[in-house]
């Protein structure tokens, strides 16, 4: 059953900002769906397996952003 998870994006404000997050997201093995809120910087994920916190930073990383902390 898929799952949704929502994390915070520091710095993501453009189309091209939620294009490059998407892309290196998408990569994760288990994302099936990323979906991405410009007015809020969050990113939702839709997951088939488990997805773990790191690989989620790591992706964002590589985008050239950061999770943003709370």
């Amino acid at each position: 059953m898929p799952t949704n998870r929502t994390y915070l994006v520091a710095g993501m404000t453009c189309g091209s900002c939620a294009g490059k997050v998407t892309g290196q997201v998408e990569q994760i093995p288990g994302v099936i769906d990323v979906d991405v809120d410009l007015a809020t910087g969050g990113i939702t994920l839709t997951t088939e397996s488990p997805v773990s916190d790191e690989d989620v930073q790591r992706a964002v990383r590589q985008a050239g952003y950061q999770l943003a902390t709370n």
